[in-house]
């Protein structure tokens, strides 16, 4: 009953921008800690960003901080990650996650979305 869909992947210069989308449907929006990961060929995934319940408290990872935004709006029951000045190291399936709480770990969220490329072209 719970369903997450990302959209916004796609081809973008190293430099540029880009503003990826997560759909919410099944369950309150406001009722989840709300997460991106990502996952590059070979790597596992790894932990992007998160956003509190109301959308006050945030988490990033070192790599993307000051370049990537993460921010939700639970009227339209939509989580976004604005990327900003991406870099070809930041190329990867991009999913955003449902859990109880702000983690890191993958297997600390309970729900996910089907993943959506972003190549990042230097």
């Amino acid at each position: 009953q719970v369903q997450l869909v990302e959209s916004g992947g796609g081809l973008v210069q190293a430099g540029g921008s880009l503003r990826l989308s997560c759909a919410y449907s099944g369950r309150a929006f406001s009722g989840y800690i709300m997460a991106w990961f990502r996952q590059a060929l070979g790597k596992e995934r790894e932990f992007v960003a998160a956003i509190s319940r109301s959308g006050s408290d945030t988490s990033y990872t070192d790599s993307v901080k000051g370049r990537f935004t993460i921010s939700r709006d639970n009227v339209k029951n939509t989580l976004y990650l604005q990327m900003n000045s991406p870099k070809p190291e930041d190329t990867a399936v991009y999913y955003c996650a449902a859990g109880g709480v702000i983690a890191t770990m993958p297997h600390d969220y309970n729900y996910w979305g089907q993943g959506t490329q972003v190549t990042v072209s230097s």
